[in-house]
């Protein structure tokens, strides 16, 4: 890869700045990409965006950016985006600094933003060249996270498509089901969450699900299940709580979603469960519902005093050992585990009438079935 460094004017990069959202982000005179399929969206905080204008207007030297150059004399920006969209943001009068606009500035504080030299190395080479350096190099210390590298190596119409659903602030997706992810959309998570969901359901990973569909013009089979995905968990649990956020809901609908509930019977277990002092996972009920597990619910264990009082109780006797008629019956209190008497999901409770103490075997036996 060649690498050659020059001092390029902000005026320079600013002239015939257009950002066209997702059709892209272009400048210094059209020539440069500054926003290409493979970077992140625009992610500066007030305080970064104003820190990048403050250094010029003090004079102080920026990081040095990025620039690779095609060979019909375009650029692509490879780093930098966050510093020159803050720049060219700045002078085109999207924002201001301590409420002065670029426009109220005189003549003589304008010139020397306009005028100040950014240190740009621009360099040549093939793809793969420039998406491993791109890997390694940090943008203003925000690392990219997984899915903003997906993105790098799977560019194309289809990519641009999803974005368009999944990865601006206020998209479709945020405006369904802001309620149901975690995350920051403008940084891939919800993009991310939809092809890990869909990934999942042809069993496949992400990676491949995305190396599949690269070239195709449009990604809406990935929005079409996504909204199926979230129509379904409204409809079987048309109440939402708190507890619902974050959950795998497309992994829940893979294996799930062909099954048939009453909404109105899951929302009365829902809400006496909720209620439950022995389930101490409540975002786990709603895994429970669906699949019967109890471990989603993570049941509160007997305390050490409970235990101690079933112990001494039971003299050290573990019942069952007594029912098989066992040579050995009796235990140290270390060498045996409390039980419900009467199972959890048969309406027993967490406490020290409903203990038991089995020797560690039959308890985990027991567990098993």
């Amino acid at each position: 890869m060649k690498i050659e460094l020059h001092e390029i004017k902000i005026g320079e990069v600013v002239d015939g700045y257009v950002d066209s959202q997702e059709n892209g982000v272009v400048g210094y005179g059209g020539k440069l990409n500054i926003r290409p399929a493979f970077q992140r969206e625009f992610i500066y905080k007030d305080v970064q965006r104003n820190a990048v204008i403050e250094t010029v207007l003090k004079g102080f030297p920026l990081n040095v950016m990025y620039w690779v150059k095609d060979d019909n004399g375009n650029y692509e920006l490879l780093d930098g985006q966050q510093r020159t969209v803050s720049i060219c943001q700045y002078v085109t009068g999207d924002f201001s600094l301590d409420d002065r606009y670029f426009h109220s500035l005189t003549n003589t504080e304008r010139s020397s933003i306009l005028d100040y030299p950014l240190m740009i190395y621009i360099c040549s080479g093939n793809d793969k060249e420039k998406l491993e350096w791109f890997k390694t190099i940090n943008i203003a210390g925000v690392r990219l996270k997984n899915q903003e590298l997906r993105n790098a190596v799977y560019t194309g119409a289809w990519l641009s498509d999803a974005k368009r659903y999944f990865s601006k602030i206020g998209c479709v997706a945020y405006l369904l089901a802001n309620k149901y992810l975690i995350g920051e959309v403008n940084r891939q998570d919800y993009l991310e969450t939809a092809l890990s969901w869909i990934a999942a359901k042809e069993n496949t990973v992400i990676e491949k699900y995305m190396s599949v569909h690269q070239h195709d013009s449009h990604a809406t089979p990935l929005w079409q299940y996504f909204q199926s995905v979230i129509a379904w968990v409204k409809t079987i649990f048309p109440v939402y709580r708190k507890e619902m956020k974050g959950l795998p809901w497309g992994i829940l609908y893979n294996d799930y979603g062909g099954n048939v509930y009453d909404p109105q019977i899951m929302e009365e277990k829902i809400a006496s469960l909720m209620q439950d002092d022995d389930v101490t996972r409540r975002s786990g009920i709603y895994e429970y519902l669906l699949s019967g597990n109890e471990k989603h619910l993570n049941i509160r264990a007997f305390s050490d005093n409970e235990k101690r009082q079933a112990y001494e109780r039971q003299g050290g006797i573990c019942p069952l050992c007594v029912n098989e008629h066992r040579e050995k019956t009796h235990y140290e209190i270390e060498e045996m585990e409390a039980d419900h008497v009467t199972p959890w999901c048969e309406g027993g409770k967490t406490n020290a009438d409903n203990c038991q103490m089995l020797c560690k075997e039959h308890n985990r036996r027991k567990s098993d079935k």
